[in-house]
């Protein structure tokens, strides 16, 4: 006789087939939220880059396309000569056409494409089209180009046996002008001494400085020494390094060579006050030039009260002028030969003085007023 299960044991059977769909589900969750995540690359594997042709002259236009790259990542796109995909951009970025670039976005499964124009890049060809990021971590990618008419020379010999380092601490050399006190760019020289620890000499080698701010990833410039360093020698070396214009705060300064970063070097950047100056006093000047003007205008403007103009003032009494004695010891105005007009105008101050003060008469008026008499034979 056969046993029928009973309800435990189709229990127990129910919970084991739950527990094995909850690991499967458990065990796609990191797999799903990679897939779902904004950041995630589109394909594994380094970044690929495609181009319309491969080959044009110059004044024409490719089209060049590129995947597995970092979502939303602003890409620098260059055609360079004296390099190849293998070897990379022998010389750094001054062997590009810089000023003919094109920068694009990827987007959010880290793939572009842009049109980019065709120039002739200031080294001979072999040449390619350089594909490299601009922030962030640094990926690159090449691909052959060549530039139809633009001259073709062998690259230079790759001595592998030259190696870098950094034997002393680095400084920072300079100082602040006024200038960047009120929002010039600070600029610094890094100071440091290299060795070459390798077999084979390093001439004019490239490297690069890195200026970061913060939690911010450093922005990367490239500056090349002109000079070699034979084996088992050592050189000092200044480089430049600027800043953003009204830059303050606390700044990290990076040397790097090749993909080694050498050294670095602090640097504490004082704020820049005279800018601060600048805006308080404009912000006090402005708003009280305003104020006198609209004062100034609301006074020419407003309505007079009656009463308030002046009076005029009644004109003042005038003595007379005296001229100079004609000679027989008696004045112009008494002389026998005066004028008509001198005695008119004696008779009209007489009568303005009158009217102008009425308790006078002409009998009483004051000696200074009357003529002097004068007197037979005065001289």
């Amino acid at each position: 006789m056969t046993r029928q299960p009973g309800p435990r044991a189709s229990r127990r059977s129910a919970s084991a087939v739950l527990l094995l769909l909850a690991a499967a589900l458990l065990a796609l969750l990191p797999a799903l939220s990679v897939l779902s995540a904004p950041g995630a690359r589109a394909a594994d594997g380094d970044p690929t880059v495609s181009l319309s042709k491969k080959e044009a002259g110059k004044g024409g236009e490719i089209t060049v396309s590129g995947s597995g790259w970092r979502a939303e990542a602003l890409l620098m796109l260059l055609i360079c000569g004296q390099s190849t995909p293998e070897r990379g951009v022998v010389g750094g970025t001054n062997a590009c056409a810089n000023a003919d670039g094109r920068a694009v976005t990827t987007d959010k499964k880290g793939a572009f494409s842009k049109k980019l124009p065709v120039t002739e890049p200031p080294k001979p060809c072999p040449c390619v089209v350089h594909v490299a990021t601009v922030t962030g971590e640094q990926e690159l990618a090449d691909a052959v180009f060549r530039v139809a008419g633009h001259p073709t020379k062998d690259l230079p010999k790759q001595t592998g046996g030259g190696k870098l380092a950094v034997l002393a601490t680095t400084r920072l050399e300079g100082d602040s002008s006024l200038l960047t006190w009120f929002g010039s760019p600070p600029a610094r020289r890094l100071v440091f001494t290299v060795g070459n620890l390798g077999s084979a000499p390093v001439k004019d080698p490239v490297f690069e400085i890195g200026t970061a701010h913060g939690v911010y990833a450093p922005q990367w410039e490239e500056r090349q020494w002109r000079g070699t360093v034979a084996p088992g020698a050592k050189a000092q070396i200044k480089l430049p390094v600027e800043l953003s214009a009204g830059a303050h705060g606390d700044y990290q300064v990076s040397l790097r060579y090749g993909q080694k970063v050498l050294a670095e070097q602090p640097w504490g950047v004082g704020r820049p006050w005279g800018v601060t100056l600048f805006w308080v006093l404009l912000c006090l000047v402005v708003p009280a030039a305003v104020f006198r003007i609209g004062m100034a205008v609301v006074d020419k403007v407003r309505p007079r009260p009656a009463g308030s103009h002046r009076t005029r003032t009644p004109a003042t009494r005038r003595r007379p002028r005296r001229r100079g004695r004609t000679g027989a010891g008696q004045d112009a105005t008494t002389a026998p030969g005066a004028t008509t007009e001198a005695t008119t105008n004696a008779a009209t101050t007489t009568d303005a003085t009158t009217a102008v003060l009425p308790w006078f008469t002409p009998d009483s008026a004051p000696l200074e007023n009357r003529p002097r008499p004068t007197t037979k034979g005065q001289a």
